[in-house]
C-alpha cells in the first residue's frame, strides 16, 4: 500500500507543474477560492485580552477593514488569548489618557489594545496602535504607519497581531505569513485544480496556476518568493520552481524515472529530491547553481518525503526498507542511515520544526493521523482525531502544524496546536482543498 501510495503521490503532484505550459492558466479573480475558519477548540487557560475597536477618523461611516476584528480573531486562532467581547468592555477609549484602568480589571484582563485609523485621501491610510498594561497602568507598545495602501490593511492587523503575540508570549507571531495549497472543484464533470497562496488566515487568496490534471507538495522556498511543485510535462515527471510573480519558471529534475517530492535546504541553494534515475527510488541532493548531485541512499525500497533538518546537516525522510513505513535520518557528511520512528507500525510524511526539536508526521495505527515527536525527549504524542489525515506544515514560529484531512468526504486543511489542545478547520465553500505548505516568515 505504502509503494502505490507514494508512487502515486508522486505521479500527481509531477503532473501538476507541466500544465503551467499545457494548458495552465493564471485565475480570474473571480475564481478565488477564498478559505473560511471554524475554531474548534481553545485552550481553557486562554489569557483574556481586549482589544477595543480602534477608532475611526474619515469622511466614510466607517474603515474598509475592521482591524480590531482581524486581530481579535488573530489572538482567539491562536488558542493562548481570549478577546474580550466589544459588548462588554466598560468603554471604547482611543488615547491611553481616556483609559480608566480600575474599570478594565474588573473583566480580568491585564492588557488592552486601543488605536485609530485615519483617512488621508486617495485610499491611503494612517493607522495608530497603544498596547497598555493595565496593572501597571503604562503603554508598552505605541506604533504608527502612514501612507498605507487600503490593499495592505489587513497586513497591518496581521503585524499588529504579531507584535502584540511577541510581547505577551515571548515568540514571534505567524500572522502576517502565508499558506499555499491546492483546491479541487468539479466543473460539468470535469476536475479542475488550483494552486493558491494566501494569507495565513485564508484571506486574499491568489492563484497562481489552474488545470484540468492535479499537482501535489507544493514547497516553498526559504525567502517566500518561490515555490517548487512536481509536474508531468510530455508524459512524465519534472521537479519545476517558479516565482510567485509568475515571472519566472524552470526545470530543476528532468531525469528518467521519477522526478519528486522537492524540499529546499535552509538556506536555499541545495534542495533534496526523490529520483529513480539509477533504478530505486532514492533521495538525491542538488546544488542549485552547479545542478550536481549527490545520491544520499541506496536501497531497493521507496525512499522520499524528505526534509532538511535546521542545521543543514541531514535529511529526514520516509522508507519501507523495514516493510512499513517510518521515517529516517541520514547524515550528508557520512551518509550514515538511522531509524527515528518506532512507535505504531506505519509512520510517514515527516516534517521537522523549526528548531529541529519536534518531528510531525503521519502516524497509522486505527487511522491515520498528526503524530508528534519530541526528538530530545523520545516522547511520541497523537494531536488530531480527524481522518485520514496528511502532509503536516509547522509554522514558521513553530506554535501550530498545519495538515490535510478528510471530512464527510470533503478535503479540507486543519490546524493543531502543538499539545492538541486547540484546532481550527480550514475549508473552502465549494469543493476541497489539500496539500498544505506554510510559508517562511515575510520579510519587514
Amino acid at each position: 500500500m505504502f509503494r502505490v501510495l507514494k508512487e502515486s503521490r508522486l505521479l500527481s503532484s509531477s503532473f501538476w507543474a507541466g500544465l503551467l505550459v499545457f494548458g495552465l492558466v493564471v485565475m480570474p479573480m473571480s475564481a478565488k477560492a477564498q478559505l473560511t475558519i471554524e475554531i474548534n477548540e481553545s485552550y481553557e487557560n486562554a489569557l483574556p485580552i481586549a482589544i477595543v475597536p480602534l477608532a475611526w477618523k474619515g469622511q466614510a461611516q466607517q474603515a474598509p477593514v475592521d482591524l480590531s476584528e482581524v486581530i481579535r480573531q488573530n489572538l482567539r486562532r491562536s488558542g493562548k488569548f481570549k478577546p474580550v467581547s466589544p459588548t462588554l468592555m466598560p468603554a471604547l477609549p482611543s488615547l491611553p489618557e481616556e483609559v480608566d484602568f480600575d474599570k478594565w480589571r474588573t473583566l480580568d484582563v491585564d492588557n488592552i489594545l486601543i488605536g485609530k485609523v485615519t483617512d488621508q485621501g486617495n485610499d491611503r491610510y494612517q493607522i495608530e496602535m497603544r498596547f497598555l498594561d493595565v496593572l501597571r497602568k503604562t503603554q508598552i507598545i505605541g506604533k504608527r504607519w502612514s501612507n498605507i495602501p487600503g490593499r495592505q490593511l489587513r497586513q497591518i492587523a496581521h503585524i499588529m497581531s504579531d507584535l502584540i503575540y511577541k510581547e505577551l508570549t515571548g515568540i514571534r507571531g505567524a500572522f502576517n505569513t502565508q499558506i499555499a495549497y491546492v483546491t479541487l472543484k468539479n466543473v460539468n464533470g470535469k476536475r479542475r485544480y488550483t494552486l493558491e497562496v494566501a494569507d495565513a488566515d485564508g484571506y486574499n487568496p491568489q492563484p497562481i496556476l489552474r488545470s484540468p490534471q492535479p499537482i501535489m507538495s507544493p514547497a516553498w522556498s526559504p525567502d517566500g518568493k518561490k515555490l517548487a511543485y512536481v509536474s508531468f510535462e510530455k508524459g512524465r515527471s519534472y521537479i519545476i520552481v517558479q516565482s510567485l510573480d509568475g515571472k519566472t519558471r524552470e526545470t530543476v529534475a528532468s531525469f528518467k524515472g521519477i522526478n519528486g517530492a522537492p524540499a529546499w535546504s535552509p538556506d536555499g541553494t541545495k534542495m533534496s529530491m526523490t529520483l529513480s534515475k539509477d533504478g530505486s527510488a532514492d533521495i538525491y541532493v542538488m546544488d542549485l547553481k552547479t545542478r550536481n548531485l549527490k545520491r544520499m541512499t541506496s536501497n531497493w525500497s521507496i525512499e522520499t518525503e524528505s526534509v532538511w533538518a535546521p542545521d543543514s546537516r541531514s535529511l529526514f525522510f520516509n522508507s519501507d526498507r523495514r516493510g512499513k513505513p517510518q521515517v529516517f535520518q541520514v547524515f550528508l557528511d557520512s551518509g550514515e542511515v538511522q531509524r527515528v520512528t518506532y512507535d505504531g507500525p506505519y509512520n510517514a510524511n515527516p516534517e521537522i520544526s523549526p528548531d529541529g526539536r519536534y518531528l510531525a508526521m503521519v502516524h497509522g495505527r486505527g487511522g491515520f493521523h498528526i503524530g508528534l515527536l519530541d526528538l530530545q525527549t523520545n516522547q511520541f504524542n497523537i494531536l488530531t482525531n480527524t481522518f485520514l489525515d496528511e502532509s503536516p506544515t509547522f509554522s514558521p514560529n513553530g506554535e501550530m502544524i498545519l495538515y490535510a484531512m478528510n471530512q464527510n468526504d470533503k478535503g479540507k486543511l486543519a490546524v493543531v496546536s502543538l499539545d492538541g489542545n486547540t484546532s481550527q478547520t480550514l475549508s473552502v465553500k465549494d469543493g476541497q482543498v489539500r496539500e498544505p505548505a506554510w510559508g517562511p516568515f515575510l520579510s519587514r
